[in-house]
């Protein structure tokens, strides 16, 4: 893959890694910065009582949507590089692109075993809680450690997966806004949309499209200036939009789910 995403993903990961080498340097003037850094890893029992606030926490068997992320984000980049391994590797690169594959199928073996699990393994407690930084981190290693494992091969069609991951999310949105005025009577009433991103922001079909133009990007090799450009429009105009979106339900509905955000899960 092109330098520009690569480099992207490198840099992704030093930014997750130098805070935890700063917290671990034995110095007493970085005490209040490592007190920080693990209190964004305690969970469970060793969460302090006094981070247990609702607004700030989530429970711990969210641990299950990293292993649910991890099994669709591999599988789809998995289907990918080992569609270009068998019909478009060049001879020269074949090693290199049937490694990735080989490494996406380890990948996958743990994502599933870790899926299983958290579903039929592991009860936790109903009272552990978990850090919502945590839980990003997590979003975020399942998200970057399969990338990380093909970044350099066919960034044509791990784009296309990307892209038609938000496809296909942007269709089933538009389908459940749609359905909210099938009938006539329907035509001047609001009513509050459920299911699919639904349930974690209030403008998912905007997510979707975001995660979209994201696959265009990742498939472009992410070197054009312009393309990001687009993806910066894109991002910055259908944020804006979905704000708005979100504070009318908040004035429009009285019941509006409170764990709904704008756009994005659990950040904005």
């Amino acid at each position: 893959m092109e330098l520009g995403i690569v480099w992207l993903v490198r840099v992704a990961w030093i930014a997750a890694i130098l805070p935890m080498l700063i917290a671990s340097i034995p110095n007493s003037k970085l005490t209040s910065f490592h007190q920080l850094v693990l209190g964004f890893a305690r969970r469970g029992k060793i969460l302090q009582p006094s981070l247990s606030s609702q607004k700030w926490t989530l429970p711990q068997k969210h641990f299950a949507h990293f292993y649910v992320l991890g099994v669709a984000w591999t599988t789809l980049l998995l289907a990918a590089t080992w569609m270009y391994a068998f019909k478009m590797t060049p001879f020269h690169h074949w090693f290199e692109v049937w490694r990735a594959v080989f490494l996406l199928v380890l990948m996958e073996i743990q994502v599933l075993r870790r899926l299983i699990e958290s579903f039929y393994v592991f009860k936790y407690s109903p009272s552990a809680r978990m850090s919502i930084l945590g839980y990003l981190a997590g979003l975020f290693f399942y998200t970057a450690a399969p990338l990380s494992l093909c970044v350099n091969i066919a960034p044509e069609l791990i784009g296309a997966a990307v892209f038609l991951w938000g496809w296909l999310h942007q269709r089933r949105c538009h389908a459940i806004l749609g359905s909210l005025r099938e009938s006539p009577s329907q035509a001047r009433e609001y009513i509050i949309p459920h299911g699919d991103w639904f349930e974690i922001v209030s403008s998912p079909h905007y997510l979707a499209e975001i995660v979209l133009y994201a696959g265009l990007l990742i498939a472009s090799g992410g070197t054009d200036v312009t393309i990001w450009l687009l993806f910066g429009f894109v991002v910055g105009n259908l944020t804006l939009a979905a704000g708005e979106t979100h504070r009318w339900y908040l004035r429009k509905f009285e019941n509006y789910p409170a764990n709904r955000n704008a756009i994005f899960p659990f950040a904005y």
